[in-house]
């Protein structure tokens, strides 16, 4: 078996997903247990979705689309493009996704960044966010 990380730790796609259920949920003011009414399940399965401890399997994630109004690729929003991920696809999902949850205006940028499809746009754009952050701040006073 070529397990390199904790069986424990929830997959940082997962949790994802998971988040992206809660803020919609959340959204829509449906409680978990109004969400796990409508799909045939406990109010802490709908828990263990969330945090990311349980993956949703596809048919589950396509019920909880149709319940909550949303999507599939709503879900998804603000992982990388898997296609554009291609020419590093031996890496693992926790390479490119880390420190989840992702702050909205996080979510925002990666979203938006993974439109541009111009690599060399992206790296320019890299390039300025790299000099922005090592930049001193300036005295706002």
């Amino acid at each position: 078996m070529d397990e390199s990380s904790d069986d424990r730790s929830p997959n940082p796609i997962d949790v994802h997903v998971g988040d992206r259920v809660r803020r919609r949920r959340r959204a829509l003011g449906v409680s978990q247990e109004q969400l796990a009414d409508q799909l045939g399940l406990t109010f802490q399965q709908v828990q263990k979705y969330e945090r990311g401890a349980n993956r949703v399997s596809c048919s589950k994630l396509y019920q909880i689309a149709s319940a909550l109004q949303a999507s599939i690729a709503y879900f998804f929003e603000g992982l990388p493009d898997p296609v554009r991920a291609a020419g590093v696809a031996e890496e693992s999902p926790a390479a490119f996704v880390h420190d989840l949850p992702l702050t909205p205006e996080e979510r925002l940028f990666t979203g938006l960044l993974s439109r541009i499809d111009s690599r060399q746009v992206r790296k320019r754009l890299l390039e300025l966010v790299k000099t922005l952050a090592e930049a001193p701040a300036e005295d706002t006073t």
